[in-house]
């Protein structure tokens, strides 16, 4: 059985007063500020994936593990755009980073959110258009072979409307098919700043959210991930916290503890890893005083940070992982926009 339980956690979906109660439970673990002292039990094995044709590493933020171990993952294509590239953005790799497909050519501008579902279907977010709409702003679902099974969102289209997205940041679903879109990213020049929740053949359910600070609001939803209880977790990045919901959009916690969340993936046994890429003490974009950059880890039964993977270099606008997985093994995986790489870290 697979680790990652963003979806594939084995318990069915919980009655609403067992909800209630979970969620209960989450609201009394308290918020606090983000350590930067935890230990840290991983070393760093840097170019262990290995892309197809010897050519190099662009920008990523995607990367997942399928049911069989594998690492998937995404590259912008050698750069930070894969607008007018002839290449395959989405690849997956064996556990000693040999490549085995790659696809995806000629789809995407930005591909952005990722995730591999229990059947081993592939799904990316595309954030960004092309400036004559011809591509863009869409969510697919591919089987792992790389052909097209679903499709969400308008095709160059952006718009607040249940058919339409301003910028999908990230897609995960649920283990009865229900499909979780969060939609806003700053600089998107929309004002999107909402989950959108469809069924499983892609039919809109409904959505939650707008933009600010309150609870149920956002600013840069950036990250989905759900835990063993069915609670979603949502990386609200701009507003430098995890928010943590039902499957309905009921509000139940908020943590600031675990950083400026780019990324967040949670293990079968709920150990949470979030991965912060953009906190800085400056004023401006980013703005987390006294939070470092890097991967913290804890566990989502009493909310505490137990474990910290630096960044060894922070600096600009984003440095170490804006996305995170973990394998059947415990290795754990950054998918990194700034450095340009897709890093593996291994126990001590």
């Amino acid at each position: 059985m697979p680790h990652r339980s963003r979806v594939r956690f084995a318990l069915a979906l919980a009655g609403v007063s067992l909800i209630a109660v979970l969620g209960g439970r989450l609201n009394a673990q308290p918020s606090y500020a983000p350590p930067n002292d935890a230990p840290n039990p991983f070393h760093t094995v840097a170019g262990w994936a290995q892309l197809p044709d010897g050519r190099k590493w662009g920008s990523t933020a995607g990367v997942d593990v399928g049911s069989d171990g594998n690492i998937w993952a995404y590259d912008r294509c050698g750069a930070n755009s894969c607008a007018d590239s002839p290449l395959d953005p989405i690849l997956e790799f064996d556990k000693s980073g040999k490549v085995i497909r790659h696809f995806g050519a000629g789809l995407f501008v930005q591909p952005h959110g990722f995730y591999v579902d229990k059947s081993g279907n592939v799904w990316v977010t595309d954030d960004q258009k092309t400036k004559d709409g011809s591509k863009g702003l869409q969510v697919f679902k591919f089987s792992p072979d790389g052909k097209i099974l679903l499709t969400l969102g308008k095709k160059g289209v952006s718009g607040t409307g249940p058919d339409e997205f301003g910028a999908p940041t990230d897609v995960v679903v649920a283990p009865n098919g229900d499909i979780f879109v969060s939609d806003g990213h700053a600089g998107c020049n929309c004002p999107n700043a909402r989950i959108v929740k469809f069924d499983k053949n892609g039919k809109f359910i409904k959505e939650w959210g707008k933009q600010g600070t309150g609870p149920g609001e956002f600013d840069g939803p950036h990250a989905l991930a759900f835990d063993s209880k069915g609670r979603l977790f949502v990386g609200d990045r701009t507003n430098n916290r995890i928010q943590i919901f039902d499957q309905n959009g009921k509000f139940i916690a908020e943590w600031k503890q675990f950083g400026r969340p780019s990324g967040i993936f949670i293990t079968r046994n709920d150990t949470l890893y979030a991965t912060d890429s953009e906190s800085r003490d400056q004023d401006g974009y980013g703005h987390n005083p006294g939070c470092h950059r890097g991967i913290r880890i804890g566990a989502i039964k009493d909310g505490k940070v137990t474990a910290f993977i630096p960044d060894p270099d922070p600096k600009g606008g984003s440095s170490i992982s804006e996305g995170v997985a973990v394998d059947h093994d415990g290795n754990v995986y950054g998918a990194e926009v700034g450095p340009r790489d897709l890093k593996k870290y291994v126990k001590n």
